[in-house]
């Protein structure tokens, strides 16, 4: 046989059970086509690339991530915990860029935590003495909620709006507004500024993807474009394509449409094509650079900023079970359309409250609606109590937990759940001691999102403040690596193609400096990314494939 590229001298993670390590691969087009010395050996190979004994592996695959928004925020202030520890770091560094820029323009800012930070949230009377002439948005970490100044209350209306549907407008005691919009209260804000131009998406979305070829990712799954207070224009889509003509949209992506703009189809009557995108396009529609994936749904908020719909009070706020987005009832409508329709659905649910209403949902649709293998999720899926790991299982949901999130914004959960129910928190030994093949995802930019940096966390759960978070779901690196090949795969149907290096495989792989199996398991976010191809191309090489 003659292939393209032969890669000798290699320690390969092959994920394949029927071949877990190899010394060798071939490659012929964009495919693996052989595995192992002896399989490569009598192979005519146009070019032989020696390894020199590093590890490979393939190609890491980012399950829950925001690509375009991770790419924009890269232009915006920054306020992570690394750059501020006070609200008045805020301030401060707001004042700076309204000294900068010329009044009238906006200032937007992204990162911040009020967990992480003295003196809680940025409030409308602080940003205006830092910046008395510009509008200002500052997003937090969590992208559920945000604080912005008088100028923009003003603007959005919010400052005598009623709270909308799914959203609050935080208030004083004397009923003016604070400067806090918490869930789909932000779409106030964001509505003066998308939809975003699709050549500044397509921009953002090269932008993030040269770190994340950097980072061994070969593979993302979008989570929420097109509508609601995730998207950023209502042609999203052809940012991406925009991207893709242009050559720098480095990874495979799937694509999750917010539900938001699913809508009525002028479908024949007997066909369950009632409620969708135009055409009747859903989850599988593309190819495998750029495709759909499943529909995505927002029922609750976010755990760190106390607004995730829960069974019982916030631990560290008496009174407060936070909240759904919308009604059971609707909830359950939407979910049932979008299933009756043939899409994956994958509903974002933090509280355990959340967690019950949606996975009753899914079980009714399916009731209602039979389909082999719907393979429906529930993203972050961040507090779940026995009973409920049980039902998981039994449904056949995927549980979508990010690692990264125990990491970076720990310590506030378990504050918010308080010692008995942190037990709860994004559990992943759970899931996979039953069977499940939970995938690995980052929620990047609500955090950090570097796979090596996930794969760490899921092993250890140790937070920023030290402590280690429900430490009975701690994973071994095996299984942390399979999360973020096999599992992420799985979790995109994607699972006969990616995710392991093995004959017929697309030649998505990541060389690595060391090998994630043979370190101490504090060294495995220090490991450097040598190359990582896509298709077999390089997209990102310091010297090793060349």
């Amino acid at each position: 046989m003659d292939v393209d590229v032969v890669y000798r001298n290699a320690r390969i993670l092959t994920m394949d059970p029927a071949r877990p390590r190899a010394t060798a691969f071939a490659v012929l087009g964009d495919r693996v086509v052989a595995v192992g010395g002896p399989e490569t050996a009598g192979l005519s190979a146009r070019r032989t690339v020696d390894l020199a004994g590093r590890c490979v592996l393939p190609g890491f695959h980012d399950a829950h991530n925001h690509m375009a928004w991770y790419g924009l925020s890269l232009d915006e202030l920054d306020l992570s915990p690394g750059r501020v520890t006070r609200v008045e770091d805020v301030y401060g560094l707001v004042a700076r860029e309204a000294a900068r820029r010329p009044p009238g323009e906006w200032i937007i800012g992204a990162g911040y935590d009020q967990n992480r930070m003295s003196g809680g949230h940025p409030t409308a009377a602080g940003l205006d003495r830092a910046a008395p002439d510009h509008p200002v948005w500052l997003k937090h970490t969590s992208g559920h909620m945000c604080a912005v100044n008088s100028a923009v209350l003003a603007r959005c209306g919010a400052d005598t709006a009623p709270d909308p549907d799914g959203g609050r407008i935080l208030r004083d005691a004397s009923g003016a507004p604070t400067g806090l919009l918490q869930e789909r209260a932000q779409e106030l804000v964001r509505n003066l500024l998308v939809p975003f131009p699709v050549d500044v998406l397509a921009r953002a979305l090269g932008a993030a993807a040269r770190n994340y070829a950097a980072e061994g990712i070969t593979s993302v799954q979008e989570a929420g474009i097109g509508g609601g207070w995730i998207g950023h224009s209502g042609v999203e889509i052809a940012a991406y394509q925009r991207a893709r003509d242009e050559d720098t949209l480095l990874q495979r992506v799937t694509l999750m449409p917010a539900s938001d703009v699913l809508h009525p189809l002028p479908a024949h009557a007997a066909d369950p094509y009632r409620s969708g995108l135009d055409l009747g396009m859903r989850t599988g529609f593309g190819d495998d650079r750029l495709r759909l994936g499943a529909v995505k749904v927002f029922s609750d908020g976010s755990l760190i900023g106390r607004t995730s719909a829960m069974c019982c009070d916030f631990a560290d706020d008496p009174g407060n079970r936070g909240y759904l987005q919308a009604g059971e009832e609707e909830l359950a409508a939407t979910i049932t359309a979008a299933h009756r329709a043939g899409w994956q659905v994958a509903t974002h649910a933090i509280g355990d409250r959340a967690v019950d209403v949606v996975l009753s949902a899914y079980e009714e649709a399916q009731r209602l609606h039979p389909r082999h293998d719907p393979r429906h999720r529930i993203e972050h899926c961040a507090v779940t109590s026995p009973e409920q790991v049980e039902r998981i299982v039994r449904l056949g949901v995927i549980p979508v937990p990010q690692g990264s999130l125990v990491r970076e914004a720990g310590d506030g959960m378990a504050d918010a759940l308080g010692p008995e129910r942190a037990a709860w928190c994004y559990r992943v030994r759970s899931f996979t001691e039953r069977g499940v093949e939970v995938p690995g995802s980052s929620d990047r930019p609500v955090v950090a999102g570097a796979p090596l940096a996930g794969i760490h966390a899921l092993v250890t759960r140790r937070t920023a403040g030290g402590r280690v978070l429900a430490p009975d779901e701690r994973v071994d690196v095996a299984t942390a690596l399979r999360s973020y090949t096999v599992g992420s795969a799985h979790a995109a149907h994607a699972e006969r193609t990616r995710g392991r290096i093995a004959p017929g495989f697309l030649a998505d792989f990541t060389v690595l400096d060391a090998d994630p199996a043979g370190v101490d398991a504090d060294a495995l976010p220090e490991i450097g990314v040598l190359a990582t191809a896509v298709g077999g191309r390089a997209v990102h090489d310091l010297g090793v494939l060349a």
